[in-house]
């Protein structure tokens, strides 16, 4: 790759084309200005921004533009290439800190602790949930706080667990699902390593909601 490049990611994936069509009009532009042969246009699959629009990433000063449109084409190759400035209102600026919420623990205590867990607020849900809210409360909490399942396809965690809940059976069980079977993916193996009790503590909470007697962790043979 040439020095001089132009990454270009359409962040919207609900967008098939536009990223083409954005590189076709850039390249346009670039043999406009006498500089196709200097400045590599790239189409890439990821550049570490999300939900941002159509994203591009100048090299080699690294700087990232976002919702990006065909009226700044024009902006950027003449600012940043002619004119060696940066378009300060298409800069993307990423948040100081994020507010962690499922890897909130992960680094902070000793995963295979259970007072550590406890220390840090574990197991309290657990007994508000077996003292206080009894099956019926419980479900009817999960509704309201709009939680939803973590797989693609974002199903409602109340529904789920009612349905199990009005099944009649003499005994049911609560499967935690770890396999994580698409190729690289590890976010589910950062919170059980991190902070399992905190997914034990979640499985029996969800065991206690469709009276399951009996729980199992279903982890890929691959973690190790």
């Amino acid at each position: 790759m040439n020095n001089k490049a132009i990454l270009v990611k359409d962040t919207d994936l609900k967008r098939t084309d536009t990223t083409r069509d954005f590189c076709t009009r850039l390249l346009d532009y670039l043999r406009q200005s006498n500089l196709h042969s200097q400045i590599h246009v790239v189409r890439v699959a990821d550049i570490g921004v999300y939900e941002q629009g159509l994203v591009v990433k100048i090299l080699p000063d690294k700087t990232t533009y976002v919702n990006v449109q065909d009226a700044d084409i024009k902006r950027i190759v003449d600012a940043v290439f002619s004119q060696g400035q940066v378009i300060e209102d298409l800069v993307f600026k990423p948040k100081v800190k994020q507010h962690r919420i499922v890897l909130r623990n992960c680094g902070k205590i000793d995963p295979e602790s259970i007072e550590d867990y406890i220390s840090s607020g574990g197991y309290l849900a657990l007994k508000k949930v077996l003292g206080e809210l009894g099956q019926q409360k419980l479900i009817e909490e999960i509704k309201v706080s709009g939680i939803r399942g973590r797989g693609g396809a974002g199903y409602p965690t109340w529904m789920k667990w009612n349905f199990a809940r009005e099944v009649e059976s003499a005994e049911k069980f609560v499967i935690c699902n770890a396999d994580e079977g698409d190729p690289g993916a590890y976010m589910d193996r950062s919170v059980l390593e991190g902070d399992p009790h905190s997914v034990i503590e979640g499985l029996i909470i969800a065991a206690f909601a469709i009276g399951a007697s009996k729980g199992y962790f279903y982890i890929r043979g691959e973690y190790p």
